[in-house]
């Protein structure tokens, strides 16, 4: 790990320091959980490990949008689950400066038995939000959701759509000082991603750090300053957005 102080001039927001991921992974292809279990039980699973990240540092500063690029399978949502603190590195460290709201998988805490309305504040609490912040935001949420009536109904009787604008509406309800975000703008309408895009822009300009992984290559150079490239999780390249943008396209 590199010896590397916060310091008042930096001001990094987001620090991933020297961050190393290895999964440990069932050697053999398994038909389901039920076979799984079963070779679990008999203690015949075999596993090999392989790393999903490898030494990857760089520091984001505050009111920055920074873009994450890459293959499938090159790292990009393991490394943005390490700055949400879902997962822990097993070498190096991640240093998070304020309030995360991680747009990973919109909708991932909703209950589907419960009506929109109860999944606003059970969403809103596992965020770390009150239920008086909630409450006072409520009818701000459904406006921008647009459930409408559907408010009411069972969360399986939404559509992807749906559940999609509902998750973003609460994550987004309180301005945080950082959002990370994972191929949000990819689901739902063309409205809706405008909408996204629209709050997002509006964070940024009052100072949030917004971290974006995205396929789109013309949505990252719009809009971020800088970004990474990861390649077999490992930093293909790291600095100004059009430079790495153009060094992965001329890869693939």
């Amino acid at each position: 790990m590199s010896n590397i102080n916060i310091t008042q001039e930096q001001k990094p927001v987001i620090l991933v320091d020297s961050v190393s991921v290895q999964y440990r992974v069932p050697h053999e292809q398994l038909s389901g959980i039920k076979e799984y279990v079963i070779r679990w039980l008999q203690n015949r699973l075999q596993y090999k490990k392989f790393w999903a990240l490898k030494d990857v540092f760089l520091d984001i500063q505050r009111g920055e949008f920074f873009g994450i690029v890459g293959r499938n399978g090159a790292g990009k949502s393991t490394l943005l689950k390490t700055m949400a603190r879902v997962i822990k590195p097993t070498l190096g460290r991640v240093v998070i400066l304020g309030r995360t709201a991680p747009l990973l998988d919109l909708g991932a805490g909703f209950h589907p038995e419960l009506s929109g309305r109860e999944n606003i504040f059970l969403n809103g609490a596992l965020l770390g939000l009150t239920q008086k912040t909630v409450g006072h935001r409520f009818d701000e949420i459904v406006a921008f959701s647009e459930i409408g009536e559907f408010i009411n109904a069972p969360l399986r009787t939404y559509s992807t759509g749906m559940v999609a604008r509902l998750g973003f509406a609460v994550a987004t309800s309180v301005r945080p000082d950082i959002m990370l975000v994972d191929e949000v703008l990819s689901v739902g309408d063309t409205q809706f991603q405008e909408k996204c895009l629209a709050r997002m822009n509006a964070f940024r300009e009052q100072g949030t750090t917004i971290v974006l992984v995205s396929h789109s290559m013309e949505r990252v150079k719009a809009l971020c300053e800088r970004a990474i490239w990861l390649e077999d999780g490992k930093v293909a390249a790291q600095g100004k957005v059009s430079a790495v943008v153009g060094q992965y396209l001329q890869a693939l």
